[in-house]
């Protein structure tokens, strides 16, 4: 018998509040620490901005927000009319 038939939810590793915290904890301490590396870091750039505190923290936010905007836009070009597949 399935675990939907006597009432018993299977629990996930995301369904505890209490693992998102830890999770998210650990992705801010990684930025921090990456952030901090900066400081101590000689760094071989190749362009001028690249010598900029915190550079490739910024650039890899704004790639990702960029990225979030064009798929956001690109949902309008390839998304179906509701009820197209019940034709």
């Amino acid at each position: 018998m399935s675990d939907e038939h006597n009432g018993d939810k299977k629990q996930y590793f995301f369904d505890k509040p209490r693992h998102v915290r830890i999770v998210i904890r650990i992705l801010v301490a990684a930025c921090v620490a990456t952030f901090g590396a900066d400081f101590f870091l000689h760094r071989h750039v190749n362009h001028h901005w690249e010598s900029m505190l915190g550079f490739y923290a910024l650039f890899g936010f704004g790639a990702y927000a960029l990225l979030v905007l064009v798929a956001e836009g690109l949902r309008f070009l390839v998304q179906k009319r509701d009820g197209f597949y019940d034709d």
